[in-house]
């Protein structure tokens, strides 16, 4: 068995993945979250004793030196796309960063992997792309050998936007065509981004890239809310939505992140809608780190299938969804 590889925030939807694909490629991992008892079915991903869970916290500087002792590498997957609470932007994303790429300095761990976002911009609108600039700078003035990670949107079972539109499909009349349907996208696959952390930590020569990672296929919001749609089989209208609307709308749902329960739209997502989140071809990308993107097309249907009138048990649709008009 390989190398100690700490995961921070290796729970959530992508970080399992991770945690699946490291343990896969025959690495030790340590998991490190802020509440282990949530996370014990990582266990299962890997060989008997080859994954650990601890508690961690990378707003305290000890929890986040205990969590790297021993370890050979590091990943950091923490972020949130809304605030809520003490989970605010500029703690996790730049703060947080920070306090792991320092702790790991200080602990002799040299390969970190940082996974950031397209669109990631010190200049940005959204608070999210401007803190997430911000967490690169702050790891890479540390650690300059880092590696960092930009994934487009990331789609699979668990994903928070696909499945959200799937879901208001379901119930609404009409689905929201925020800014016209006119920014793109490169979705991309979250098995693929996990094979891409999973190089990134065995590579020497990933040591001080930037990647953007996405799918094969650049889709307009509109696209995507069709797609969407031809996978649940559902036929909705398209209702343009301007973007000061979408922004009122979103300063009102962003109340609800004062609740448990996640509001579906905020102003500053509306924010990161205005800018398209394609991966640069000027940087290296997927392939560059030995992973074949994966089509959209043929992921969405294995786990969009819960949303159709039937479930499991509907006729799949027969058609390519892209391009089809069913507003």
């Amino acid at each position: 068995m390989q190398d100690l590889v700490t995961v921070f925030g290796g729970s959530g939807f992508v970080g399992s993945q991770v945690v699946r694909a490291l343990a896969r490629a025959g690495y030790r991992v340590r998991v490190a979250v802020r509440q282990p008892a949530r996370a014990h079915d990582l266990l299962l991903l890997g060989d008997v004793g080859q994954i650990q869970v601890v508690q961690a916290n990378i707003r305290n500087m000890a929890s986040v030196a205990r969590a790297l002792d021993g370890a050979q590498a590091c990943v950091n997957l923490v972020g949130v796309l809304y605030e809520s609470g003490r989970q605010k932007f500029m703690t996790l994303h730049t703060m947080g960063a920070r306090n792991v790429a320092q702790a790991a300095r200080e602990a002799g761990v040299r390969r970190m992997v940082q996974i950031s976002a397209i669109g990631a911009d010190p200049d940005g609108a959204s608070k999210y792309a401007r803190t997430k600039a911000e967490g690169e700078a702050a790891v890479r003035e540390i650690l300059p050998e880092a590696v960092i990670l930009r994934p487009s949107i990331v789609f699979g079972p668990e994903d928070d936007f696909f499945n959200r539109f799937a879901a208001m499909a379901v119930l609404s009349p009409a689905l929201p065509l925020i800014g016209g349907g006119k920014t793109r996208f490169q979705p991309v696959y979250v098995g693929d981004v996990a094979r891409a952390v999973a190089a990134a930590v065995a590579d020497p020569a990933a040591a001080g890239q930037t990647y953007e990672l996405g799918g094969p296929a650049v889709l307009t919001f509109r696209q995507i809310l069709e797609m969407v749609l031809s996978q649940t089989q559902r036929r909705r209208f398209l209702v343009p939505l301007p973007f000061p609307v979408a922004r009122m709308i979103g300063k009102a749902c962003g109340l609800l992140a004062m609740t448990p329960i996640a509001p579906p739209l905020t102003a500053d997502q509306v924010e990161q809608l205005r800018v398209d989140n394609v991966a640069d071809p000027a940087l290296p990308g997927l392939e560059a780190l030995g992973v074949r993107p994966t089509a959209v097309e043929s992921v969405l249907g294995t786990y969009l299938y819960r949303y159709r009138k039937g479930g499991q048990f509907a006729e799949p649709p027969e058609a390519p969804p892209i391009g089809a008009t069913l507003a």
